[in-house]
């Protein structure tokens, strides 16, 4: 590991580092800034991952979501056919009690310590108004405003991009890649899950959500009167006649209670590592639940904030999202043949393009 403190940097190796390149711990008293930086491969190019601001309950529990974040990145940026690898950073802390500009800057400022390794930008309590805080102490920085160049918020490809694994999704169980007709569960309904709403009913489909943040379930009921609302996630998935059920909200979303009592088909959503445990993949091919990876499927937000890089076009940006219904597809096509899960295909070719790149690299 790498550790930061008010401005020293120090390398740490550590046995527990799981393949990871560098973790970065960065500490600045001056602001109150407590955060971690991983970075787990960079065989691709730059890392490129977003910024995560919660209230961890500790150091410990707040790298563990950065490493496993990071390594998400890696397969995700993989996958979406970018020069990039995967990092992410968690900035630890109740966004709503601690969160200021001094902060941001000095965060932005061991961001640029990396020198490039790392490229930041928006996630779970961070937002475009924060990016451009950021940048002003850190030019490795994407989900800026379109004043200050930037691309804007990535959840509008994000949810862009999960509704094409949905498709996706819906051609290989259902053999027409329209959700028409089909009652879809939303978990989540923020930053992306509000998007995917949107497109889904446009689509046709019946939508049922359900959201810890009662702001969020009256924002979606006073847009689409018409959505059906459920108290909890746990009622979400027990839902007669449930079709779909994506996962919208935070990681760890299907476990082994879950998966036992899911009345969906279908899982696919936006959340991050939505698997909670190595065999859960299986436990949903055993029970005939077609699962469309996450980190393929919700990759819509980094392809727009990697566009940025070279001067935004959302249209650009766009089209390259639109390819995430053809890759979920091959995804599916690839499990059929090897005879394993969905997750396991992807991770796959995954795999085998970042250790091209290495091989090339050598």
């Amino acid at each position: 590991m790498t550790e930061v403190s008010d401005g020293v940097l120090r390398t740490l190796f550590h046995s527990d580092q799981g393949g990871h390149e560098q973790v970065v711990l960065c500490q600045d008293r001056a602001s109150g800034l407590k955060a971690v930086i991983a970075l787990h491969s960079t065989a691709l190019g730059p890392a490129l991952g977003g910024t995560r601001f919660y209230p961890y309950a500790d150091e410990a529990e707040a790298v563990t979501d950065a490493l496993n974040l990071a390594r998400g990145m890696s397969y995700k940026n993989a996958m979406a056919g970018l020069d990039h690898g995967g990092g992410k950073a968690v900035i630890i802390g109740d966004p709503e009690q601690i969160k200021t500009e001094a902060l941001l800057l000095a965060y932005g400022r061991f961001v640029a310590s990396l020198g490039g390794r790392y490229v930041t930008a928006c996630d779970v309590g961070t937002y475009v108004a924060d990016m451009d805080v950021v940048a002003r102490t850190c030019r490795w920085t994407t989900g800026r405003s379109p004043e200050n160049g930037g691309a804007g918020d990535s959840s509008v490809l994000t949810a862009y991009g999960v509704f094409q694994g949905m498709r996706a999704s819906a051609r290989h169980r259902w053999g027409t890649p329209s959700l028409r007709g089909r009652t879809v569960g939303v978990a989540g309904v923020g930053k992306v899950g509000h998007h995917l709403v949107q497109h889904l009913l446009d689509d046709g489909a019946e939508v049922v959500v359900t959201d810890v943040r009662e702001e969020s379930v009256r924002r979606i009921t006073r847009l689409h009167p018409g959505v059906r609302v459920v108290a909890d996630t746990d009622t979400l998935i027990r839902v007669d006649g449930l079709d779909v059920y994506a996962p919208c909200a935070l990681g760890g979303a299907l476990d082994d209670d879950t998966v036992a009592v899911l009345t969906a088909g279908v899982v696919c959503g936006a959340a991050n590592n939505q698997l909670a445990h190595p065999g859960v993949e299986k436990d949903l091919a055993d029970r005939g639940v077609l699962y469309a990876p996450d980190y393929v499927v919700n990759a819509g937000g980094v392809i727009q904030v990697a566009d940025e890089l070279h001067g935004f076009d959302f249209e650009r940006a766009r089209a390259k999202a639109s390819k995430i219904f053809d890759t979920t597809l091959d995804i599916f096509a690839r499990a059929n043949s090897d005879g394993i899960p969905p997750a396991a295909a992807a991770d796959r070719i995954a795999e085998q393009r970042m250790a091209e790149a290495r091989c090339t690299d050598g």
